[in-house]
């Protein structure tokens, strides 16, 4: 690749990154995960909790994830879309993660909220709030 596309190609890369929304820390905006999450006989897992967040200019998710054998490996269950009215609402996400990669008992969970902030063109993530925590997963 000659010099300057590979300049220009940085350059842009530099600019993007600047242009990325950052997180604040708004003590306000909040998610929780419930102490228990279910798993069904099939695999299929429901995490839920409560999230708040202000304000937002592009659609809005709770995402979550769950890992339990290995710290190093997260199994992404489900979104749901938000709404950022400064209220406390209820979310609930389902997934179904490879067979018997997870099983009843202690996990770890962590869920975010999450906007898709149009920023020049572009949807870049911007962060409302997130949270990790240790869960049980009961049979259910």
């Amino acid at each position: 690749m000659p010099v300057r596309p590979a300049i220009a190609v940085s350059v842009a890369a530099l600019l993007l990154m600047a242009a990325a929304p950052t997180a604040t820390a708004d003590p306000y905006e909040t998610v929780t995960v419930d102490p228990a999450g279910r798993i069904a006989a099939d695999g299929t897992v429901t995490l839920s909790g409560t999230y708040r967040c202000l304000g937002n200019s592009g659609p809005v998710f709770v995402s979550s994830s769950v890992g339990q054998k290995s710290p190093s490996v997260r199994h992404g269950i489900g979104g749901t879309q938000a709404v950022c009215d400064g209220a406390e609402h209820r979310w609930e996400n389902t997934g179904k993660p490879t067979p018997g990669a997870l099983e009843p008992g202690a996990a770890h969970v962590e869920a975010t909220v999450m906007e898709l902030a149009p920023q020049g063109g572009l949807p870049l993530p911007r962060f409302h709030a997130s949270r990790q925590q240790d869960v049980t997963l009961t049979e259910g």
